[in-house]
């Protein structure tokens, strides 16, 4: 999955971000084992150390929750660690990792053009149907919602025959 913001740099680590997840890159001076390191993923806090060193590279509190069961980290030639966080609330951006840290403006951040299928089965259902009333309301036809209501009204008259609808409007 491409990145959708530019590198961010901080001073132990560098990240990128999409709506959905961050990727943490770690470049470690001396190349180390995965059990030389410790990582901790909470949902609310981060702890990255190099336990040969006892060097803290990172130990602060996440800018937003994580799902810390999706959250992973790869440890790649001994030397280059990434972390992936899968953000809670996805469809936002984070200015910064850890709290106190340099934030981003995230204001600036120019995303991808993005397709329906990157899109959960609730959001895809949404777009598509603003999309198809959108259409329709440029034909100059019923969206949805407005048929939706004439059913019920067509329903109603149907089942009250001696009541008269003929001056009835919709706005």
């Amino acid at each position: 999955m491409s990145k959708e913001s530019q590198v961010n740099k901080c001073d132990r680590y560098t990240w990128t971000q999409t709506l959905n997840d961050c990727t943490l890159s770690i470049k470690l001076e001396n190349p180390v084992k995965s059990k030389d390191l410790f990582i901790k993923i909470d949902n609310d806090h981060l702890t990255v150390k190099n336990q040969i060193t006892n060097d803290t590279i990172i130990d602060g509190k996440l800018y937003k929750n994580v799902k810390k069961s999706d959250c992973n980290w790869t440890l790649e030639s001994g030397k280059n660690l990434e972390i992936e966080l899968f953000k809670l609330k996805g469809q936002e951006w984070w200015s910064c990792i850890i709290q106190g840290e340099s934030e981003i403006d995230i204001t600036q951040i120019k995303p991808q053009n993005s397709s329906l299928s990157d899109f959960d089965g609730e959001t895809r259902a949404m777009v598509e149907k603003m999309l198809y009333n959108q259409n329709r309301k440029a034909q100059g036809l019923p969206t949805t919602d407005e048929e939706e209501k004439q059913r019920i009204f067509e329903t109603f008259k149907n089942e009250h025959p001696d009541m008269d609808f003929s001056n009835a409007k919709f706005n």
